[in-house]
């Protein structure tokens, strides 16, 4: 199997995952409390999302293995067209016309972004310089998201939230690839490796900062915003760190930033088109 085709299923996993751990995220206590983290781990729910997100790391690191950064990232992102029927079924989301609109929309924008796009082979090692670099923009983005948003309305919270877990997770996508070839070297090469503190810290944060989102209750907002900001943020990675560069005629070129105009779109749409679930969520079995 391909590049493709593990990213897939890794979409498919991941979507799983993050609608186990919002049934468990609506029930534990406030995130901004000291019993959150707590009351995450103490539902059976929650910790089955927790086993379904870390089968998607690892099915997302065997497609990284397999091919590009700017292929890969993209197909991920289609959980969220994966999550909408779960969370219909699961979390007694609304999922109105918007939503499978939006739904559609980021369909049709991933068939037409992945047949113009062929990317080039980047470098497979990136220099020091250039991964502080990205750890201090990637950190002043994120920061400033948590300081100002915590107070805000639901799904705004949900979406502002879920849109820096998604800056997180390109990045650590970016440091899963360099981690992948530092993993092939030895214990020595990963403990002196950027990439392996990279990906620890972007992968805890990023889910910190999802499971605050996914408590604010709706889940189109979350998965769309994290979803919309992942492959974004993973294409300038690529391009920057690991010279990545896209082969296109400039036919391709105008349908690739079309369909990623689309792909934007479609993920606002189902940002905004979602409200909390239709029953109280103390209703919901743990």
């Amino acid at each position: 199997m391909g590049a493709a085709g593990w990213a897939f299923i890794s979409a498919a996993v991941f979507a799983l995952g993050t609608v186990l751990q919002q049934k468990g995220a609506i029930e534990a206590p406030p995130a901004n409390t000291g019993g959150f983290i707590g009351g995450l781990v103490s539902k059976p729910v929650w910790l089955a999302g927790g086993a379904a997100q870390v089968l998607g790391f690892v099915t997302q690191a065997i497609a990284l293995d397999k091919g590009e950064l700017f292929l890969v990232q993209p197909i991920i992102s289609l959980q969220v067209v994966i999550a909408l029927p779960l969370g219909i079924w699961l979390t007694s989301q609304h999922v109105g016309k918007r939503e499978w609109l939006g739904a559609i929309a980021v369909i049709v924008a991933l068939g037409v972004f992945l047949g113009v796009s062929n990317p080039a082979a980047g470098r497979d090692t990136v220099p020091t310089g250039v991964w502080i670099a990205a750890v201090v923009v990637v950190a002043v983005l994120v920061t400033a998201v948590v300081l100002f948003d915590w107070h805000r309305p639901p799904a705004e919270k949900a979406a502002l939230f879920g849109a820096t877990a998604g800056i997180l997770f390109g990045f650590e996508a970016a440091a899963m690839k360099t981690f992948d070839t530092a993993l092939s070297q030895g214990f020595t090469a990963l403990l002196t490796s950027w990439a392996s503190y990279a990906l620890l810290f972007s992968a805890a944060g990023g889910f910190y900062l999802m499971q605050v989102a996914l408590q604010a209750g709706a889940l189109a907002p979350a998965i769309a915003s994290s979803n919309a900001a992942n492959p974004i943020a993973s294409a300038a990675l690529a391009r920057t760190m690991y010279l990545e560069t896209p082969q296109r005629t400039a036919g391709g070129k105008v349908a690739s930033l079309l369909s990623l105009a689309v792909l934007v779109v479609g993920l606002v749409w189902l940002a905004r088109g979602e409200s909390p679930p239709s029953r109280a969520p103390e209703s919901v079995a743990g």
